[in-house]
């Protein structure tokens, strides 16, 4: 079930990028070197530009839900709790850290 919903999320996520970049922007978009400015002859431009804008919306909106479920229910390893060392209650000893000792040189007198 997990496989199926990733290749599902992977699929609306290339739908999702194929639909922003078919939008016309006040420069043409990328829409009109890819073919896409023959697209408002099927619907009209107005439609064309509503039909764009929901599909976003819809897509996106898919993204985010399936995004969260996934995450919440289907995540592979989530039933296994594990507790930390503060929950396990084990004191650790650190040994004490030791300063060595240097030999220091004594001080010789000049004469």
């Amino acid at each position: 079930m997990y496989t199926f919903l990733i290749f599902l999320e992977i699929i609306i996520a290339i739908l999702l990028i194929i639909v922003i970049l078919l939008q016309n922007s006040k420069g043409g978009g990328l829409s009109a070197s890819f073919g896409g400015g023959s697209i408002g002859t099927v619907f009209g431009v107005r439609r064309t530009s509503d039909f764009l804008s929901k599909a976003t919306s819809y897509l996106a909106g898919a993204f985010i839900v399936l995004s969260l479920a996934v995450n919440l229910f289907f995540l592979p390893g989530k039933g296994k709790t594990a507790e930390s060392v503060i929950q396990s209650g084990k004191t650790t000893s650190v040994p004490a850290a030791q300063i060595p000792i240097q030999n220091q040189p004594t001080p010789t007198q000049n004469k």
